[in-house]
């Protein structure tokens, strides 16, 4: 059959995740095929992996072949397999691209797990329960297959190798991606986390894996990882200049816009009742708890960035100066931090004016630690540079208790982020039925 375009998903945060209710759902698993021009190996590949499953996956499952506008026979043995298997169901698609395939069938399928992997079975079978069991059991948001994790055993060529090294090294480096392969044709996703994250993703190509994984890291989902038995497929049809191009200019857009805060991930996040730091604790504010935690780490990394700014700048100037210019540019950064990382405060809106309040707050820890450098020059004239230090952390450690109460109090009170939560995080429906009755 033809497919159209998806409509638009409703926007808002996740919920909680929680373990499927499998009793209550008719298909658990869907797992799509992407196919171009693939009339040889594509049925014993769909019978191939229907075996495994009627075999070993222990949920009920359905098998989507979604053809790519192929130009060959594959329509034609896609509708014999549609017709010959229950489990089977063949879309068609008139226009190229897999990213395209997958966000289409994925958009429009009722199963709760949706994964995808390529034709030619690359990967061993045996890592498909193991990559979709953490999504079930609600441990985690995404999985991938993995070629170049500990515990993986691959065999292909020098040249693939190197190429699918050398492009995970760029992501790490340009996007700061952590996890380790983003090409391995062997992924899932639970249904309500594509339903939010599928219509931010703008690629329809190749680049369509890197762009998912990189939104959903960004956003805080938790991805899982398995470490797969891969074997090269020697006729693969894959162009690798030419994907390789397009994945470039695929990491230049998405960094450019992750840099200009264009992508409201917050759509994306996690509710924060999700994570243990956040449960509510006898005695202690709401909230309290989690922020000490995130104050004391954004603070030390700041610290030491202080710390070692002071130590160069030292160099070439007077000690006033240095700690001035080397706590402005460690105030700057440790704002933006516990803006986002500590007190939860999302997006754009009202940034500059906590900067300025951050300023003010700054003056403050100045005005603490240049004295302190003035009583030690005024009490024994020129102290060595390891005195100094030891004094400015002293100090600092004063400037941070204070920072933390009017971070707390005034530059991010809680009202500021109920404000900031209610305008990003609108309330979410808890099942597909009111996820249709919110769209429309």
């Amino acid at each position: 059959m033809t497919t159209t375009q998806p409509p638009g998903q409703p926007l808002g945060s996740l919920p909680p995740r929680e373990h499927l209710r499998l009793g209550q759902i008719t298909t658990v698993l869907d797992v799509v095929i992407p196919v171009y021009n693939e009339e040889r190996d594509l049925e014993p590949c769909v019978r191939r992996l229907h075996e495994h499953l009627a075999r070993t996956f222990p949920y009920t499952f359905r098998i989507t072949i979604a053809d790519n506008a192929s130009t060959d026979r594959t329509p034609d043995v896609a509708a014999r397999l549609d017709e010959a298997i229950d489990e089977v169901t063949a879309v068609r698609l008139e226009q190229k691209g897999r990213g395209r395939a997958l966000r289409t069938v994925w958009s429009l399928s009722e199963a709760p797990v949706l994964a995808y992997m390529d034709v030619d079975l690359s990967t061993d079978l045996n890592a498909l329960l193991p990559l979709v069991a953490p999504l079930i059991s609600g441990h985690s948001d995404l999985a991938i297959g993995s070629r170049l994790n500990r515990g993986a055993r691959v065999v292909r060529g020098p040249k693939r190798e190197f190429l699918s090294r050398a492009y995970n090294l760029i992501l790490r480096g340009s996007l700061a991606a952590r996890f380790s392969d983003a090409q391995c044709g062997f992924k899932a996703i639970r249904g309500e986390v594509a339903a939010r994250l599928l219509p931010m993703v703008e690629d329809t190509g190749w680049f369509f894996d890197t762009e998912l994984l990189v939104l959903a890291e960004r956003a805080g989902l938790r991805i899982h990882e398995v470490p797969v038995d891969w074997i090269d497929d020697p006729d693969s049809t894959v162009h690798l200049v030419r994907t390789a191009t397009d994945d470039l200019k695929g990491v230049w857009r998405v960094g450019r816009a992750l840099a200009t805060g264009a992508l409201p991930l917050d759509r994306l996040a996690r509710p924060f009742g999700d994570d243990p730091r956040d449960r509510e604790l006898s005695g202690v504010p709401g909230g309290l708890a989690r922020q000490l935690v995130g104050f004391c780490v954004v603070g030390g990394l700041s610290t030491l960035c202080y710390l070692g700014l002071y130590s160069l700048l030292r160099l070439g100037v007077g000690p006033q100066l240095a700690n001035a210019a080397a706590l402005l540019v460690s105030a700057l950064g440790n704002t933006a931090a516990n803006r986002r990382l500590t007190f939860g405060v999302r997006g754009r809106d009202r940034a500059v004016r906590h900067q300025a309040q951050g300023l003010l707050v700054f003056a403050v820890g100045l005005v603490l630690t240049s004295g302190s450098l003035a009583a030690l020059d005024a009490a024994s004239g020129t102290p060595a540079h390891s005195t100094e230090l030891a004094v400015l952390v002293a100090a600092n450690l004063a400037a941070t208790v204070l920072r933390f109460l009017l971070f707390r109090a005034w530059v991010f009170p809680d009202r500021e982020r109920a404000d900031e939560t209610a305008a990003v995080r609108p309330t979410v429906p808890h099942d597909r039925n009111d996820l249709s009755r919110s769209a429309r």
